[in-house]
């Protein structure tokens, strides 16, 4: 078997609670689904900036900015150069996202489902943004499923 076609029979990586993820769509997975984040930016590792927001949008498009405004967060997979997954010392997982000397990271907060005081402080727009991210993805599911059902 030559080089090349045992190349092909590698398993896909995987990393669990630490490691460095490349892969675009993996990061994308990765911070889908944060909610409420805790995040601070530095850079040349100086602090720059430092709060707590929602992830409302996590995208792969090189003509948008990440932005953090206003407790909201808008990512940016294009961004960044890479992902660093770490594990606090109380087994919690973290993220940092890489850029030359600029790096966001991102501490999950308690899940707003379980937490009903972080629900009461949601406001109405980044409520209806959330509820129109996740009926958008439950969408695209719908369609897929069709496209995987239609026998031509």
């Amino acid at each position: 078997m030559s080089q090349e076609q045992s190349a092909h029979h590698l398993p896909a990586p995987c990393i669990i609670d630490s490691g460095t993820i490349v892969n675009k769509a993996d990061i994308q997975r990765l911070l889908n689904d944060l909610g409420r984040v805790r995040y601070i930016h530095t850079l040349d590792g100086q602090l720059q900036s430092e709060g707590e927001g929602w992830v409302l949008e996590v995208f792969v498009d090189p003509d948008r900015a990440t932005l953090v405004a206003n407790r909201k967060l808008y990512l940016n997979v294009l961004s960044f150069d890479y992902l660093q997954l770490h594990q606090s010392l109380e087994k919690e997982t973290y993220f940092d996202l890489i850029q030359d000397n600029r790096q966001l990271r991102l501490i999950p907060v308690a899940n707003a489902l379980q937490d009903p005081e972080v629900t009461s402080n949601i406001d109405a727009a980044t409520l209806e943004a959330m509820v129109a991210q996740v009926l958008s993805a439950r969408w695209d599911v719908q369609l897929d499923d069709e496209d995987d059902d239609c026998p031509f």
